[in-house]
């Protein structure tokens, strides 16, 4: 795992002491070793947290005549397979970790390279002889990877902050808006684009362009896989134990992020079954009862006799908030990257590296929004007549509550199947955008999610939903929350969910295995019944929330009304602030649940006094750890 950058230059200006200074930005993500390569056309650089290899691993990495430099973020799996491979085909190494394979299987294979890769990475290689460079991101987007393309001139680096800033990019302001997120290609700056999931950025002498190398798909209607439950059972157990053995190969000691959901659980017991130590797990759980899941996690781990730790958010999380708006250099709002930006904290003490259960709910169907996507295709009409009824529920506070899912529910169960679906979700439609900002805008940030949508023509309706989740939201929500959050304690979190080797079997699976009623990831629990407590395998899902709109009427609100002062939204000059304090009092009235709005303005308003207007920025961190 590691902190990468570089910069190459078509007329030869390539300069390392500006390399070293985006480097030094990225420290976090690799205080164990500094290098750095420059040739005047090229200068790389890469700051390593030590995994695998620790005596010969530091980067960049050369071939054997030095024509060739690699850096490299994140872990490639079947490294020891490829590296095999390459011996039998003449290639000699000097190192025995995974970054020196990339180069020569880049000898061999060309641009095809990346397409062997098992794992999770970040990858810049440099062609001396015929000046050029080739980045790479992996299939799934696990890792980052950003770009500027300055005329002749381009940067790169892991991490926003390490590139220069410009003019804020209003388009990517209405996808946060829309999305609380930025997906992918765009960033909250105009001149720095990421790039996207399975992707390669070619570089040659000042000329770009970026193909695809990969794309996770579902499979077409024909091609399902229709075998007996049991047979399928039996192959996803021993698949799923096959990629977590794949993830445990380390230098260091392993831990797990235990959440007390299926998914991190059925990590954790897989982890303790192949683990020769007892393995170390790492649980985060709330005062507020319906959001905590610590007795859940305490049950996997008494069961495996893992060496646990466990710790309770106080709802102080105002003194939080600007951490995370340090950890992220990207306006970022969801709000469950405050525990795991916490729980990363509690493990960073005892482990480097952890695994983390993104993905399961996107390839197995766990979220109540495709339950939901299945009842509106046959009550969508009824469901705009009852509406007039459902939006006089009185509001809860309580963590995925009836009223809350209802009054979503029936405000968007007639429309489209994309739009339906997005509407679950959505954060502030376009007449609340143009309302917020004062803006009206052509740009459609559903048109992002359009287009994922079409590409899977001819697969089933429910997977092609699924599809759009793993694309966008998994790739520019979840996991960029899992890295940053993670990176910020200089811990690397692994995902084994997202591991081929699981994933197309997942990409194959007929709607039955994953929904049935209001049943959510069927397949994927039976997989896990005989591993692990009942309460775990068929419980409620609460996943990896916050208690945010109850701490929004409670103790966060005199710091939200400070956050969203009209003195502030005045001088950042994006959001109207009579229209955020009508928000504001809506929500502290009970009168809706806009918890996730104002997180996000939130979000924003912290992020933008930090990274744009340098605002306290030498302000002391805190720590809320309150362990048990």
């Amino acid at each position: 795992m590691c902190g990468i950058c570089g910069v190459v230059s078509a007329n030869g200006s390539a300069d390392p002491e500006r390399v070293a200074r985006m480097s030094a930005t990225l420290v976090h993500r690799g205080p164990d070793s500094f290098g750095e390569y420059c040739d005047g056309t090229a200068a790389l650089a890469a700051r390593r947290l030590s995994i695998i290899d620790l005596d010969t691993g530091d980067q960049p990495i050369a071939n054997e005549d030095g024509t060739l430099h690699v850096v490299q973020n994140g872990e490639i799996y079947n490294y020891r397979e490829l590296r095999q491979e390459l011996e039998r085909a003449g290639h000699r190494f000097r190192t025995h970790g995974d970054t020196e394979v990339l180069l020569h299987l880049y000898e061999l294979h060309g641009d095809g390279f990346a397409e062997r890769l098992r794992g999770m990475f970040a990858v810049a290689i440099w062609d001396a002889p015929r000046r050029r460079l080739v980045l790479a991101r992996d299939r799934f987007g696990i890792k980052p990877l950003y770009y500027r393309d300055a005329g002749g001139e381009l940067e790169f680096a892991s991490e926003l902050r390490a590139l220069p800033r410009g003019e804020i990019d209003l388009e990517a302001l209405e996808a946060f808006l829309a999305f609380n997120s930025i997906p992918a290609p765009l960033t909250i700056f105009r001149e720095v684009r990421k790039l996207p999931a399975g992707q390669l950025l070619l570089w040659e002498d000042g000329r770009v362009r970026v193909e695809r190398f990969a794309r996770p798909a579902p499979v077409s209607t024909d091609q399902l896989r229709e075998d007996d439950e049991a047979e399928l059972v039996e192959e996803l157990r021993s698949r799923m134990r096959d990629s977590v053995r794949a993830h445990l190969v380390s230098d260091v000691p392993v831990g797990v992020l235990l959440s007390g959901g299926v998914d991190s659980a059925l990590l954790a017991a897989l982890a303790a079954e192949e683990s020769a130590e007892p393995l170390r797990t790492f649980s985060i759980g709330f005062a507020e009862r319906s959001f905590d899941e610590l007795a859940d996690a305490r049950r996997v781990a008494e069961r495996y006799g893992t060496l646990h730790r466990e710790l309770v958010l106080r709802p102080d999380a105002a003194l939080l908030l600007p951490a995370l708006a340090a950890a992220f250099d990207e306006p970022f709002a969801d709000s469950s990257s405050l525990p795991t930006y916490l729980v990363s904290q509690l493990a960073a003490q005892d482990v480097k590296v952890a695994l983390s259960g993104e993905g399961g709910d996107e390839l197995f169907g766990g979220y109540y929004t495709y339950a939901a996507d299945l009842l509106a295709e046959r009550i969508g009409g009824l469901a705009r007549l009852a509406r007039p009824f459902v939006e006089r529920l009185p509001t809860s506070t309580a963590k995925a509550s009836f009223d809350y899912r209802a009054k979503r529910f029936v405000r968007a169960a007639h429309l489209p199947p994309l739009e339906r679906h997005h509407g679950w979700k959505e954060i502030f439609s376009p007449a609340a955008r143009a309302e917020l900002t004062g803006r009206s805008s052509s740009f459609d940030p559903v048109d992002l999610l359009r287009a994922r949508y079409e590409a899977t023509a001819g697969a089933d309706e429910l997977a092609r939903l699924q599809d759009v989740d793993l694309g966008v939201y998994l790739v520019d929500d979840l996991l960029v929350k899992t890295d940053r959050a993670s990176m910020a304690h200089s811990l690397e979190a692994r995902v084994p969910y997202l591991d081929t080797v699981v994933t197309n079997l997942a990409l194959a699976l007929p709607r039955r295995y994953k929904i049935r009623g209001f049943a959510k990831k069927v397949l994927l629990r039976k997989a896990a019944e005989p591993l692990l407590p009942r309460e775990i395998v068929h419980g409620r899902k609460r996943g990896f929330s916050i208690p945010a709109a109850a701490w929004l009427r409670g103790e966060l609100e005199p710091f939200a009304r400070a956050t969203l002062a009209t003195e502030t939204l005045e001088r950042q000059g994006f959001f109207r602030p009579e229209f955020v304090h009508r928000l504001l009092d809506s929500h502290v009235a009970g009168s809706e649940d806009l918890s996730r709005q104002l997180w996000g303005l939130l979000a924003f308003t912290l992020w933008y006094d930090r990274h744009v207007e340098r605002i306290n920025t030498d302000a002391p961190l805190p720590e809320l750890l309150v362990e048990r």
